[in-house]
């Protein structure tokens, strides 16, 4: 349930509700599993997924940006801002109200688009309390930082993860998460206690955990961090961070680019859905490298011509939707 502020936030508990029926009549008409995370419904079936990143946590940036159907996911920027988090619920509440009408018409509660966020903390840091404080508010997936060793995922996995019932099929990692909220996915309890876990490593899980691989550890362990069950794939940066940690002046420089190579083969090898952010230059290239996963730039009062041509070369370089 959200707060209330004076009242002015009650109307966005009918959201809940409506969201709650239509599961339970998508459940019993359709044929199969649907997730309510998009990213992850299309990632099961192989397809592209498109998203924007945002530090606007506002009313009508979120009216502007649900139900768009040209993108899966948002996901909000707070490494280099601050940290709002009470801005942050009400950004997920605003795009969930906003989007009242379009759980009508599709029948089913699935997220458009689902909301994922960074935070200011590195891997190596105690980021706990964040993590799980933002996967109460409602957040669909969490990209990490700095992401240095298999350790450090594992333990980002075990924060995100619920507590495993004795009936668990997949007990292990183990999670700390007890008390589960879904924030505004507008399910029961028990159906929250189903979904509110990491995909794939749970195949009904409606959570995501992106490893962002930003230095020379990083890249050396990356192999071994892709295979940490619960990883759901890596997130490439544009390469400053990843310059900067070798030294470089720019993405372009032999050794960096060699260790971008390098991420982008695990993420072949292994089958990980890996991305990051793209441009009409190179978004072919990167189709063609593997991004499974792409953003369009930023996206700051709804989205921008800029947007638009990066997604549409990404779809003129063949992107399955």
């Amino acid at each position: 349930m959200i707060r209330s502020a004076g009242g002015r936030w009650v109307w966005l508990l009918w959201t809940g509700i409506v969201a709650g029926t239509l599961l339970g009549a998508a459940g019993s008409a359709q044929e199969g599993y649907l997730h309510l995370n998009p990213v992850v419904e299309k990632l099961s079936q192989g397809k592209h997924v498109f998203g924007v990143s945002t530090t606007d946590l506002s009313l009508q940036n979120a009216r502007a940006l649900a139900r768009e159907p040209s993108i899966d996911y948002v996901y909000v920027d707070m490494e280099h801002n601050p940290l709002r988090f009470e801005q942050l619920e009400q950004f997920v509440a605003f795009l969930v109200a906003s989007d009242k009408a379009g759980f009508i018409e599709r029948g089913h509660a699935q997220a458009h688009p689902a909301v994922f966020a960074r935070f200011p903390p590195y891997g190596r840091e105690d980021n706990v309390w964040m993590v799980k404080h933002a996967l109460d508010i409602g957040l669909m997936g969490v990209l990490i930082n700095n992401i240095e060793t298999p350790e450090q995922a594992e333990n980002i996995v075990r924060t995100i993860r619920p507590r495993q019932l004795r009936s668990s099929l997949i007990p292990n990692p183990p999670g700390v998460r007890g008390t589960l909220v879904c924030g505004f996915w507008g399910i029961s309890g028990r159906e929250c206690r189903r979904r509110a876990d990491l995909w794939p490593l749970n195949p009904q899980g409606d959570l995501l955990f992106w490893a962002m691989i930003e230095t020379k550890e990083g890249v050396e362990n990356a192999d071994a961090i892709a295979q940490v069950p619960g990883v759901g794939g890596f997130y490439l940066g544009a390469g400053s961070d990843l310059s900067s940690a070798y030294g470089a002046e720019s993405p372009d420089d032999p050794e960096v680019a060699a260790a971008f190579e390098r991420l982008l083969g695990i993420c072949r090898r292994r089958e990980l859905a890996c991305g990051g952010t793209v441009n009409p230059a190179n978004a072919a290239l990167r189709m063609q490298q593997g991004y499974r996963i792409f953003n369009f730039g930023g996206a700051n009062g709804g989205l921008t011509a800029g947007n638009a041509e990066a997604r549409g070369a990404v779809v003129d370089a063949g992107a399955v939707r």
